[in-house]
């Protein structure tokens, strides 16, 4: 409980600045909680499907999901990486932190551990402990990109998996083809020396992606990854708690993989995705909602930090933005920002002290106010 997440502690704070202050007058950039509203088409499919008489919609349904939801997100996976996907290949969850939580049950024994790019979402740590494993955190470089040579040297004997979020929570950077193929070819190196490493990818954010940046397809650089996402960002669907999980049709012997994932879904209470988002998403793989409106809030508050004179990385996806804090103690930092009605939360809630994250998927209004403050810091 003390290790639990800054996110919901400075939100809690800030729900009581809301009741002393008012809600107008308090500045909220701690969660990452979005607020597009799903496409129209989709609305629209969703009424349709409740409508429906037909018997059973709302019945148990095997613990994978409905075959004819995962044979269409298996086609589409087909279509993006060109292999040779099926339904057999999918598992439908309760949304990306389900997924993650169902491969870490089927793949971890007791002191297996997972390296995970730092900093890093800080739930993370909890998934991989809640089956037994060990999170071995491990620096980025100053840009926030991969630093394969650390990761390299954190490989032991009891390493299991490598988690990567791309885009990035709370960075917002998108790893390149570059780098993740520079560590496809550590795992591939250890793989002949006798020990299977899996790439675990957490894509919620593939979708959110700006100035024409493209996420590489980790499937066809690494043969034994499984991607976990979900449909909380690209669709707007957060609360439906709809996501899949997609293992790679290039694993060798992934039928005891699958089964273990499958089983796992129902033994750690999920059971099945939920009935009705399972029936919308399906049809909407190759959409997505207006990012132009993130990405204009993501230029907005670059500009006043620049301006504000603050270090900060230019994010490239996801809606958040990672700057340095100008005080070595982060949390403290905070505490000031606190003092000018501005919400953050510290680096150190996502492992890399010396810096604090601010969630943009705000009004706009909220951050064209919060321009005055932070100009404050630049005095």
């Amino acid at each position: 409980m003390k290790s639990s997440s800054w996110i919901r502690a400075m939100f809690e704070e800030g729900e009581k600045l809301k009741k002393q202050y008012g809600p107008e007058n308090i500045l909220d950039f701690t969660l990452g909680n979005p607020i597009t509203e799903p496409p129209k088409a989709l609305k629209e499919e969703l009424i349709k499907i409740i409508a429906t008489e037909n018997g059973g919609m709302h019945r148990y349904m095997t613990n994978s999901g409905y075959e004819f939801v995962r044979e269409e997100i298996a086609g589409y996976c087909r279509e993006k990486t060109r292999l040779p996907f099926s339904r057999d290949n999918i598992v439908m969850t309760v949304g990306a932190a389900g997924g993650l939580n169902v491969v870490f049950k089927a793949l971890l024994d007791p002191g297996d551990e997972v390296i995970v790019p730092n900093p890093y979402f800080v739930e993370f740590m909890f998934y991989i402990g809640n089956h037994g494993g060990v999170i071995r955190p491990v620096d980025t470089k100053d840009d926030f990109h991969l630093d394969v040579g650390r990761m390299k040297d954190a490989i032991t004997r009891k390493t299991k998996a490598i988690l990567i979020n791309s885009p990035n929570n709370p960075t917002g950077v998108v790893y390149n083809e570059e780098e993740l193929k520079e560590l496809a070819g550590v795992l591939k190196e250890r793989r002949d020396k006798g020990q299977r490493i899996f790439l675990i990818a957490d894509e919620a954010y593939r979708k959110l992606i700006y100035n024409g940046t493209v996420l590489p397809d980790v499937f066809n650089i690494y043969e034994d990854t499984i991607v976990v996402t979900c449909h909380s960002k690209d669709l707007g669907l957060a609360g439906e708690r709809i996501g899949y999980i997609a293992a790679s049709p290039s694993i060798k012997n992934i039928r005891p993989l699958m089964d273990a994932m499958i089983f796992s879904n129902r033994i750690l209470g999920f059971i099945n995705a939920p009935a009705i988002m399972q029936r919308v998403v399906g049809k909407f793989q190759n959409a997505k909602i207006d990012i132009t409106e993130y990405q204009r809030r993501r230029d907005a508050i670059y500009e006043i930090l620049v301006e504000s004179g603050f270090e900060v990385i230019k994010p490239l996806g996801a809606f958040y933005i990672f700057p340095k804090s100008p005080m070595p103690d982060d949390i403290q930092f905070v505490r000031e920002l606190q003092k000018h009605h501005i919400l953050g939360v510290p680096g150190i809630g996502f492992g890399r002290s010396g810096y604090f994250r601010l969630a943009y998927c705000v009004d706009m209004d909220v951050i064209e106010r919060s321009r005055k403050y932070f100009m404050e810091f630049s005095k």
